[in-house]
């Protein structure tokens, strides 16, 4: 099953919390990882953000960013292409979405995904709008 993760899902994988058991058990299904190439920077962002607030330590954030990175390794990164970007205007153009939570959704359409996982809710609607079969994650 090729599964695509948005970074609001995947970063579960790397910091233990609610929704986090359910990642781990997907990414075990999974017979392909899909990630968009924003995915990376936008896990350490949250890590950086986990780290500010004393959520993580600095140790937790090191082992988490060397996870991402082993991980990316063996995941199809799905780039942005033309298609993928005029896929994301017409996203944009029929949902409340933020731009990057478009080119995840349009990404994962033109990788062919059978799974689209995430914990945003707007990104969900919308991904099942697109004809994504979706699984939330809380």
């Amino acid at each position: 099953m090729k599964v695509f993760f948005d970074s609001s899902a995947l970063v579960k994988r790397y910091v233990s919390e609610k929704g986090t058991d359910a990642v781990l058990a997907l990414c075990d299904e999974a017979s392909e990882l899909g990630l968009s190439v924003i995915c990376y920077p936008e896990i350490i962002s949250a890590l950086c953000r986990l780290r500010r607030e004393k959520r993580i330590e600095g140790a937790q954030y090191v082992s988490a960013k060397l996870g991402i990175a082993q991980d990316l390794r063996d995941a199809v990164l799905c780039n942005i292409t033309e298609t993928t970007v005029l896929q994301s205007i017409l996203l944009l153009e029929e949902n409340p979405l933020r731009a990057m939570d478009a080119f995840h959704i349009a990404a994962a359409w033109e990788w062919g995904a059978d799974l689209f996982v995430s914990s945003d809710l707007h990104q969900i609607k919308a991904a099942k709008k697109a004809g994504l079969t979706v699984r939330a994650v809380p």
